[in-house]
């Protein structure tokens, strides 16, 4: 294919471009968020992650990418596959100059740097002509770039697989919880129940010195976990990115391996088992169960309750629960023996998670050194 457009440089086959110089770009139309209707035939999509709703039309076509305008996810890349809605805090693209599925993976690739060139504090956006002179590397030939997202997509899809075959997992989990025990928010089976409080110790972390990210406290070493590693984590953490010194320890406490961690901020409800001895914010609640309860039940116990929480959670600057409301938790106690055999399916079902989960981390590390390779 010839190229018209000025190059910012070239490399072989490789070109430096600015996006003006291969796509055409747009903000959509805003549509108020109380006219939004739930059977609306087609999506609506306004600057955010995910659609925000539905809507009777569409103003732009399914294969199109998109570019989040404003707020919080401002940068972020999308391709939207079927036609829908665009808002006026999203850019769409048109008239590509470029294989458009290549497209999306260039940009996705360099979604970071897009999110860089947000301007604006309570309100960050995207210019228009900032984006058009966002600059990335993409190869000049149409044949190429086909082939280069036939192995991203095939990637992909063992990506999708790996993640489907988890989430497979996680239901048959949930699936005897509830043959085993009943619906723990409606309790059919009748079976007694304590207070949270009355099954174990249940205390916050303690982070007491301010700025929370002074230097003098980090780099030790203290594992510390923060609130997305245990939403991140799945039933054990089993990873840290942070450490406390001698001095972050003083002004905060070690918990023990098997601690359940319970997030009270930003995300509300999260669980995860710590598989080793580490220190965590006021943000996290830890529990440490006495024999009548496991943490890996009460783990579970929660994945029912975590999106009741998070609804009922007050919101000032982010939401956020209390240690009094865990502690007040009705909680179903089930029998020794039922519990012990929960526990037994859950580690047979965890052995067969490990495998899946270290196959997608291959996939991953794949997916991402190939996007690495191809667009820097």
């Amino acid at each position: 294919m010839d190229y018209k457009f000025g190059f910012v440089g070239v490399m072989g086959m490789n070109a430096r471009v600015q996006l003006k110089d291969i796509a055409s770009f747009s903000k959509g139309e805003q549509i108020n968020g109380e006219n939004l209707i739930e059977d609306g035939v087609y999506p609506y999509l306004n600057g955010g992650i995910q659609p925000s709703g539905r809507w009777t039309a569409c103003n732009a076509p399914g294969n199109t990418i998109t570019i989040s305008e404003g707020g919080n996810s401002c940068g972020y890349v999308n391709l939207m596959t079927e036609p829908f809605w665009c808002g006026a805090h999203c850019y769409y693209l048109y008239d590509l100059s470029v294989d458009v599925q290549y497209l999306y993976f260039a940009l996705k690739s360099q979604q970071a740097r897009l999110m860089g060139i947000r301007t604006g504090a309570c309100m960050p956006n995207i210019k228009k002509n900032d984006l058009g002179c966002f600059d990335l590397t993409i190869h000049t030939e149409i044949a190429e770039q086909k082939r280069i997202v036939q192995q991203l997509l095939l990637c992909q899809t063992v990506i999708e697989q790996r993640q489907r075959q988890l989430r497979a997992l996680d239901a048959l989990i949930k699936a005897l919880f509830v043959e085993l025990f009943g619906d723990p928010v409606s309790n059919p089976f009748g079976l007694p129940t304590k207070k949270l409080s009355e099954l174990g110790s249940l205390d916050r972390g303690r982070s007491q010195h301010r700025p929370r990210n002074d230097p003098e406290l980090l780099g030790g070493p203290y594992p510390l976990i923060q609130t997305g590693e245990v939403s991140s984590a799945g039933l054990y953490i089993t990873e840290y990115h942070n450490t406390y010194s001698e001095i972050g320890l003083k002004q905060s406490k070690m918990w023990k391996a098997g601690t359940l961690c319970i997030t009270i901020a930003a995300n509300i409800a999260q669980t995860a088992i710590m598989s080793f001895d580490a220190c965590f914010p006021d943000s996290v609640v830890g529990f440490v169960p006495n024999d009548e309860v496991n943490a890996l039940y009460i783990h579970y116990w929660f994945g029912f309750f975590q999106k009741i929480l998070e609804d009922q959670a007050p919101q000032v600057a982010q939401k956020n629960i209390n240690l009094k409301i865990l502690s007040d938790l009705n909680v179903i106690v089930p029998a020794r023996k039922t519990l012990e055999q929960f526990e037994a399916f859950v580690s047979q079902i965890n052995k067969s998670k490990v495998v899946v989960q270290r196959a997608l981390k291959r996939a991953q590390v794949l997916f991402d050194s190939l996007m690495q390779g191809y667009f820097g």
